[in-house]
């Protein structure tokens, strides 16, 4: 695992990443709070690509819990059947649904613990809500992140609860709300997982991967 960068690479790292995308935003389709938890739950194990072409109608019809109860879990099934897991990301849907009619009066919660007590909701999931709908700097590390984050020496950490705290410990502060999005989107699309594209990579000069690709 490679050592934690220092406070002024970040900064630079991170300053070009601001250059590059200012406001870089998540590639999940959503309409609300509440659709937003469900594209994100849905998104386990699945593609955003291929979330959104499944929740383009399923949010047509069903963009509340009091809408998604209504709809029902076969009903759900039908729209979603093309994404991995579907039948029990199906009744996790409608059970947090029913969750959030019951104890939250139909609004989405805006606190860690509260999104994490619902079905197929974990600290991942809870953390891109909190992020995305109500601005606070989470930071919800996936499977880019943490390749990213120990590839580099941005955030190392031997799993993904030490990596969010390496973000958080170590990236500085101003950078903080975007910072889990610009490190998923250069995990995605440069610091991919095979063959990294050190030769367009922007911060390519700062990182300290040591089998740099051209």
């Amino acid at each position: 695992m490679p050592r934690q960068l220092p406070y002024a690479t970040l900064r630079e790292i991170f300053l070009r990443f601001q250059a590059a995308e200012a406001a870089p935003q998540g590639e999940l389709e959503h309409v609300n709070a509440y659709t937003l938890v469900v594209a994100v739950a849905l998104s386990a194990q699945a593609t955003d690509a291929g979330v959104n072409k499944a929740t383009r109608g399923l949010f047509a019809v069903a963009d509340t819990p009091e809408k998604m109860l209504a709809l029902g879990e076969e009903g759900v099934i039908e729209h979603i059947k093309t994404i991995g897991l579907f039948r029990n990301k199906a009744k996790n849907v409608i059970k947090l649904s029913r969750i959030l009619v019951d104890e939250y009066g139909g609004e989405v919660p805006s606190s860690r613990a509260a999104l994490q007590s619902l079905p197929g909701v974990g600290r991942k999931t809870a953390n891109v809500v909190l992020n995305m709908w109500f601005g606070h700097p989470a930071q919800a590390v996936d499977t880019h992140i943490f390749r990213v984050g120990n590839r580099t020496g941005i955030c190392p950490g031997k799993d993904v609860d030490a990596v969010e705290r390496a973000i958080e410990d170590h990236v500085p502060v101003e950078f903080q709300t975007h910072a889990h999005h610009w490190l998923i989107l250069h995990g995605r699309y440069t610091c991919v997982a095979r063959k990294p594209k050190c030769g367009a990579c922007l911060i390519h000069d700062l990182c300290s991967f040591e089998e740099k690709t051209q």
